[in-house]
């Protein structure tokens, strides 16, 4: 019975990865298409750094953003959650372990969530 259990985990992963991957990649590409059709035929300036625009810089910015149908925050969504997929993997093998009661890899599966949860709040790599 365990080993059934350890095929379903297995699958919902697949499919949790797969979708994660899809729905991030529909967004960054309805995203590409919004910024190209409003900024398609701007001339690029390079001889000026202009920088990451402030509306995608916080969470609130990139939902209003979103709302308000801005190509760069909504392909900035998609990163995100393209980013965020893994992380979700990791929550459900850590569910996964938890219902196969394999504490030593719940265990090892939370202390990989906690410093992926402590990397990204602190801000610092490597």
């Amino acid at each position: 019975m365990s080993n059934f259990k350890d095929k379903d985990m297995q699958a919902v992963i697949g499919w949790i990865l797969r979708i994660g991957v899809m729905l991030s990649m529909s967004i960054i590409f309805i995203g590409g298409v919004i910024y190209l059709s409003r900024h398609g035929q701007a001339h690029a300036d390079y001889s000026t750094f202009k920088g990451v625009p402030d509306f995608i810089q916080t969470t609130q910015g990139i939902f209003h953003g979103i709302i308000t149908l801005r190509g760069k925050a909504i392909i900035q969504a998609g990163i995100i959650l393209l980013i965020a997929t893994p992380v979700i993997r990791v929550v459900f093998s850590a569910i996964g372990f938890v219902l196969e009661k394999d504490y030593l890899y719940t265990a090892i599966t939370l202390l990989v969530l906690l410093i992926i949860l402590a990397s990204m709040l602190s801000g610092h790599a490597g």
